[in-house]
């Protein structure tokens, strides 16, 4: 596994970008700077952009709260929360660090054995990592006016 930085940041923050590979199980060793915030139990879920989302049970509570309020009445919450809810799948990492990604989960990130783990903050997701890479490249051009209209609406 290469790390391209160090990891979980000032107050649990997840923070770098690892690049592991997927055993023949489908079995993902959890970068050794996550682990402890996740080791209590984590929850792994459709993402947006065709990655995994990974939360620390504490993460997923809050996001699921926040997601209840959302009226039943509202197709649009209805179909997030299918797709958000339908795939998660609550995961305790074994002794090894390890964590089962289910074949739905895989299949809709298009992962196969070489990943990028990139700690977000508050969770992490996992790519395959051409992917990532290609989303790296992409987006290379947009980052700094993305970055204005980030924090010009804060």
């Amino acid at each position: 596994m290469v790390e391209t930085t160090q990891g979980l940041g000032p107050a649990g923050v997840f923070l770098g970008t690892f690049t592991p590979r997927l055993d023949e199980k489908g079995r993902l060793i959890l970068p050794a700077k996550f682990r402890g915030r996740l080791a209590s139990g984590l929850v792994t879920t459709r993402g947006l952009d065709r990655c995994i989302f990974v939360f620390p049970l504490d993460e997923f509570t809050e996001v699921h709260q926040r997601l209840r309020k959302a009226p039943l009445e509202n197709k649009s919450a209805r179909d997030y929360l299918r797709n958000f809810l339908g795939y998660a799948s609550d995961e305790i990492p074994d002794k090894q660090g390890r964590i089962l990604l289910s074949a739905p989960l895989r299949q809709y990130a298009g992962i196969d054995r070489e990943v990028a783990v990139v700690g977000m903050g508050s969770r992490v997701e996992i790519w395959d990592a051409q992917a990532w890479q290609e989303y790296l490249e992409r987006g290379e051009d947009d980052y700094a006016a993305t970055a204005a209209e980030v924090f010009d609406d804060m």
